[in-house]
């Protein structure tokens, strides 16, 4: 089950597919995002979720298929090229400056120092300095600006890295199990920053904390052994009997 196109569209994937050698990782793939959706991709391990995320951004190339961002045929580009027409992407891991502060990350990742070019040019101004504070309080990070990112918690890392995609204005984000190792108050608070950084532009989560899901997902994708099995709200996905029998009855 897919979803049909309707205006306005962000991304298009269409019969999307690769393969690892004789392991076909991706399947025959279509799906469809609107501006301003908040999409949560589930399913088992090994279901081809990340390596969905690694087609969107470049990092693995399509054996066959579509992705398209406003038009823009991504399947060929490069990844600083991806990132450029508007797609940002958080890893499993936190990527971090350890050695810098909380602000100095968010200073590296601002705009306009985005090029080797663009960071030997770039200065400090009133506009810049106000983003990042205004990024650091959305993060919950603005009492942390002068703290070295190493000195931060897991949860914490997590929401920098968050930041550092949000201070580029990415018009898609995509987030790799961003609760992971999360305390509990930790992933409420990170529920309550996805849903309120998701007006205005489109987000990819996926995860497997299906409590969190519950309280971010508008629409969840299923995928299982490299295809779509079920696509709709999280009430109708739940209650799918394929999709209890392959991952939510396990």
């Amino acid at each position: 089950m897919t979803a049909e196109p309707h205006s306005p569209l962000l991304l298009a994937i269409e019969d999307l597919s690769v393969a690892f050698g004789s392991v076909k990782a991706i399947q025959d793939v279509t799906m469809y995002m609107d501006k301003g959706e908040l999409l949560v991709i589930i399913g088992p391990n090994g279901a081809g979720k990340t390596t969905l995320l690694d087609l969107i951004c470049g990092k693995t190339k399509a054996t066959a298929g579509s992705i398209k961002l406003k038009d823009i045929e991504l399947t060929n580009q490069a990844e600083h090229r991806i990132v450029a027409h508007g797609v940002g992407r958080k890893f499993q891991t936190p990527s971090v400056y350890e050695a810098l502060t909380v602000y100095e990350n968010l200073e590296v990742s601002f705009p306009q120092g985005k090029t080797v070019f663009g960071s030997l040019l770039f200065k400090m101004s009133a506009e810049a300095d106000r983003k990042i504070r205004e990024t650091a309080s959305s993060i919950f990070l603005d009492a942390e600006l002068d703290r070295p990112a190493a000195e931060l918690s897991h949860g914490q890392k997590q929401w920098l890295e968050i930041g550092m995609l949000l201070i580029q204005e990415p018009e898609l984000m995509m987030l790799d199990e961003p609760v992971a190792g999360m305390s509990v108050r930790e992933r409420e608070q990170t529920a309550d920053l996805l849903n309120r950084i998701s007006e205005g532009r489109s987000i990819i989560v996926i995860e497997h904390d299906m409590e969190f899901v519950r309280r971010i997902a508008r629409k969840v994708t299923v995928m299982h052994q490299g295809r779509i099995l079920a696509q709709g709200t999280m009430d109708q996905v739940q209650s799918d009997p394929r999709v209890i029998e392959v991952y939510l009855g396990h």
